[in-house]
């Protein structure tokens, strides 16, 4: 599975971002989804993923209510709106997909994902 990850850029504080991650592949919907991000310096953290079998989204507390990640596997994209963004929502975010039709048991943990897109860039001004 290759991933691509998209839509990041400036934003001022309290706007909105729609990130999305092309996956390669016929079997896109047979992989749970995550997003995760990482400022310089500080570990790679998780934001949401959504499940392959049921759709089943999970969120940090961070970001909970804000963001919303959805995927549409006829077009073998995820996404993540991203509102009333925050200047620490500044980070690279990376899309990440797991193992072929394994179960989602720890959805925030890194270990859980076996693909990674290259990152994109949101920065959040004050």
């Amino acid at each position: 599975v290759q991933l691509q990850a998209s839509g990041g850029g400036l934003v001022q504080a309290g706007g909105s971002l729609r990130l999305s991650c092309a996956a390669s592949g016929r079997t896109f919907s047979n992989y749970h989804m995550g997003w995760f991000r990482q400022v310089p310096g500080k570990e790679r953290e998780f934001v949401a993923a959504i499940s392959w079998s049921s759709g089943s989204t999970y969120y940090a507390d961070s970001v909970k209510g804000r963001f919303t990640v959805s995927r549409d596997n006829a077009k073998n994209t995820v996404y993540m709106q991203m509102n009333s963004l925050k200047p620490e929502d500044t980070a690279v975010y990376y899309c990440a997909a797991g193992r072929y039709r394994a179960p989602l048991r720890t959805p925030w943990g890194p270990n859980e994902y076996d693909y990674w897109g290259q990152g994109t860039q949101v920065t959040v001004s004050s």
